[in-house]
């Protein structure tokens, strides 16, 4: 069991900048808000997803109103290796040109007005999600491998109109949570095959979270808003397994109970939108990721009172910020455009190739199609342009792996809303 807690504790070195980067946190949450590069969300109501960003937007809505979303992530994300690298193998054979498959995020949400002040809203969507992928001979085995977060956000909220100025909103949040973490040997001293599982980790759970909205009505033609969404305590509860023989204190496949604690950051974001004309409108966004909250890992198996494996993190909180426009091109065409800065929490001293997070920037358009009276079409695409960064990253074997990193994505996303 000794041999089995320091593999444990070698593959979870890693675990927490695999997971917790500005690319775990998802703002894929509506189509239309894509095309601007999500400016503007905690104040624009454009449609029945304000249930996602700020509640309190519901009390704009008039009719019952229902939003199907769908937003497909393509990454492009590269490494290559460097000669920082002291494990005995030759540099190029950490090249891998896409370590992060595609995915597709959906959502969707329907807003129903009770009378002229309160409003109640129903959404199903994602904050945070995971995935990278390398092939399981990959050298640097213990540092990749498989690792996947999904997380499925059900929510339910209310929202009051005070006056012709105000509004407020609440929202009930349950979170389901899933993780699994594969970790590989790869070349090793040891003498194993590079594809022996060193870790195989995986675990579910739920937690409920809460966020509160307001919106305020400055003139006909401007409006601020702000939300705040809060952090919730995730605990996977699965089973541990690896490869090793039991001779050797391995599991030779067995499984253990084993867990982990993690937690869901707090966010919180103020919007503006104002129209500037007939045909224009501008809309900005600030939005802040508390990873503070975020200040050690702790992984338990079963028999054992005390933690397996603790370490201390250094993630800071990171800001999000994003301007946009939009121009009615005439009765049924509305055009999008945007930007956005994103930062990543990450050390630059804590980086690893599961996902080599870096800041990015956003270039987004997007159109709104008016299909008749009750329905309208949302199409909208981004395109992520990360910096270039240059790491090293040690094993649990106490091996030093050298790397160049690129990581950039785009997303295309398409929705739908019907006006009851």
């Amino acid at each position: 069991m000794k041999f089995t807690k320091t593999l444990i504790a070698a593959s979870l070195a890693v675990m927490s900048a695999d997971t917790f980067a500005a690319a775990f946190q998802l703002a894929e949450q509506n189509a239309s808000g894509l095309g601007r590069a999500y400016a503007g969300e905690a104040a624009v109501a454009d449609d029945a997803s304000v249930v996602a960003r700020n509640p309190a937007l519901m009390s704009v809505f008039k009719e019952q109103q229902l939003s199907v979303a769908g937003i497909a992530v393509v990454p492009d994300v590269s490494l290559r290796g460097t000669e920082a690298s002291n494990a005995s193998v030759n540099p190029g054979q950490l090249n891998d040109s896409s370590i992060a498959p595609a995915a597709f995020v959906p959502a969707g949400y329907f807003v129903m007005p009770i009378d002229d002040k309160f409003a109640v809203g129903f959404g199903a969507f994602s904050n945070f999600g995971l995935a990278t992928e390398f092939d399981a001979d990959y050298p640097a085995g213990q540092l990749a491998g498989e690792t996947e977060i999904v997380t499925v956000n059900m929510n339910v909220s209310g929202s009051y109109k005070i006056n012709e100025q105000f509004s407020v909103g609440l929202g009930l949040n349950y979170i389901y949570a899933d993780a699994k973490i594969i970790r590989n040997f790869g070349a090793n001293p040891l003498g194993l095959p590079a594809q022996t599982q060193a870790v195989h980790l995986e675990g579910d759970d739920y937690g409920f979270g809460w966020n509160i909205g307001a919106s305020y009505q400055l003139d006909e033609n401007s409006r601020f808003g702000f939300n705040y969404r809060s952090e919730t305590d995730i605990t996977f509860d699965g089973e541990y397994s690896n490869q090793l023989p039991v001779q050797v204190g391995g599991l030779a496949g067995a499984s253990v109970p084993g867990s982990v604690e993690i937690t869901l950051p707090a966010i919180a974001e103020f919007s503006g939108t104002h129209q500037l004309d007939e045909k224009t409108g501008l809309h900005y966004s600030v939005m802040w990721t508390g990873w503070d909250s975020f200040e050690k890992l702790e992984a338990h198996v079963a028999g054992s009172d005390a933690p397996v494996f603790s370490k201390d993190e250094n993630f800071s909180n990171a800001m999000r910020y994003s301007i946009g426009g939009d121009y009615q091109f005439n009765d049924a065409v509305l055009l999008r455009a945007g930007i956005a800065y994103d930062e990543s929490p990450a050390d630059k001293n804590h980086m690893s190739i599961s996902i080599p997070d870096t800041d990015r920037f956003w270039y987004s358009f997007g159109v709104n199609y008016t299909m008749s009276e009750q329905a309208n079409l949302d199409i909208g695409m981004s395109i992520l342009r990360g910096k270039t960064q240059n790491f090293t990253e040690s094993d649990g074997l106490g091996q030093q792996w050298g790397f160049e990193s690129k990581g950039h994505a785009y997303l295309f996303g398409a929705q739908y809303n019907y006006t009851f």
